[in-house]
């Protein structure tokens, strides 16, 4: 630790009565049931007051998104350049990155063992399966969003313009260049450097009082968006694709649930206290889809509840939401499972075991579009002789399924930190980790 680190005061972390998670939880249950409620009336003007309300959730969302580039790049800048030592947050990011590859291949393995006992149940129909081939698979396929070249996603790692990166929300290029000025700025003289870092430092604490500000409204915003999202869904999925996604979704809940003596054993901390500080995200990230929308959740989290030190909150924390998808191997295994259902083709132990490989490498790169990681699986169908027009059918249905996946990622993000804080031993005297 250098002197400007150790003379940071020690973030908050008085104990949190759980009633606000509790009551953004209750929101969440009640919008979604209400939602559904008015989808199976089906009265257009119960719809229309719906779309209205949803429109509340939208506004309360958008304040969320205002804060998340800021408060990245002022986070990062002041955590790094108050580092002192490169080879620290390079060793940080080492730690961070095995952490991450250890979440990943879990999962893989995990949806190994159990989607394969879920997906023997599944029986399809020649005449169902050709109807759903015809009229999900190919309508999708037909006009599939353009996807860049890997080549292309690894050049755009460092941006031409950081401030174009930043008002297009590329976060991983604004968290590389913040990096990168962040340690050019600890080679700096201390007079020429503090100023600068010190109007980081008093941004991001002004965002923080921000997010907490829009976080009491959380209850308006997540019943505004869970009604919406329950009057879309209703109860409309039936037969072989609900199998599909009945299945997908278990075993999404269940490896985040999984996650909780992960953090206890690996890092140390609390179960209860590790779920009440990651709630309030969960809800945002189950409601929204959206693990950028969940951040500013995750850093109050990891501050006021936690009590994480600077380089997690201001480092390891940016890195995990801009690269960082534990959904993706899941979501590979039991899609490539379901497909192989419906086309016919056996899927093997060998081919799933090198799928999870090559999802948790290809996860790094995916880009920020939704169902990106289903379009970059495609090739890999085809590899074991089935049609890339299924991808079709799994992105047609991945709006429920979606909600889980970033519900685990959201998770898995505050769970990486607090790992990486606890093997990397920058645990700060006075944190929640530090006590245990």
């Amino acid at each position: 630790m250098t002197d400007n680190m150790e003379s940071m005061p020690a973030p908050p972390t008085k104990r949190r009565t759980p009633g606000a998670a509790v009551t953004v939880l209750l929101s969440l249950v009640a919008g979604i049931a209400v939602g559904a409620l008015i989808q199976s009336m089906a009265t257009p003007g119960f719809a229309r007051a719906a779309g209205n309300i949803e429109m509340i959730g939208t506004l309360w969302i958008n304040s969320i998104r205002m804060t998340v580039i800021p408060l990245v790049a002022a986070l990062t800048i002041s955590s790094v350049a108050t580092s002192g030592d490169a080879a620290r947050v390079g060793r940080v990011g080492g730690y961070a990155v095995v952490v991450f590859v250890v979440i990943l291949l879990a999962g893989g393995f995990f949806a190994m063992l159990t989607a394969p006992i879920a997906m023997a149940s599944l029986t399809i129909p020649v005449d169902v399966a050709e109807r759903l081939r015809e009229s999900v698979g190919g309508a999708i396929a037909a006009a599939p969003p353009a996807m860049p070249s890997l080549a292309q996603r690894i050049v755009d790692i460092v941006p031409v313009n950081p401030i174009k990166a930043a008002a297009d929300g590329t976060l991983l290029p604004v968290v590389v260049f913040s990096v990168a000025l962040g340690l050019a700025l600890s080679r700096v003289a201390a007079e020429k450097r503090e100023p600068f870092v010190e109007v980081c430092r008093a941004i991001s604490d002004a965002l923080i009082v921000l997010v907490k500000w829009i976080l009491v409204a959380a209850p308006i915003g997540v019943f505004a968006l869970a009604l919406g999202l329950g009057a879309k869904m209703g109860a409309s999925s039936a037969g072989a694709l609900l199998h599909y996604i009945v299945v997908i979704c278990a075993v999404l809940f269940a490896f985040t649930v999984l996650v909780y003596p992960f953090v206890m054993i690996a890092g140390r901390a609390s179960p209860r206290r590790f779920a009440s500080a990651v709630l309030p995200a969960q809800a945002v990230a189950f409601t929204t889809r959206s693990s950028l929308a969940a951040f500013p959740a995750v850093i109050a989290g990891a501050r006021n509840v936690l009590g994480l030190g600077p380089t997690e909150t201001g480092f390891t924390l940016p890195l995990a939401v801009s690269v960082f998808r534990p959904n993706v191997p899941i979501a590979w295994v039991v899609g490539f499972l379901f497909l192989g259902t419906l086309y016919g083709v056996p899927v093997g132990t060998p081919a799933l075991a090198m799928l999870v490989v090559t999802s948790t490498l290809i996860s790094f790169s995916v880009p920020g579009i939704p169902s990106a990681s289903l379009f970059l699986i495609a090739p890999v169908l085809m590899e074991y002789g089935i049609p890339a027009e299924g991808v079709g059918i799994l992105i047609a249905v991945d709006a429920i399924p979606d909600m889980f996946k970033t519900l685990l990622n959201a998770t898995s993000h505050l769970a990486g930190a607090v790992v990486v804080e606890r093997v990397a031993g920058e645990a700060p005297s006075g944190s929640a980790i530090a006590q245990e």
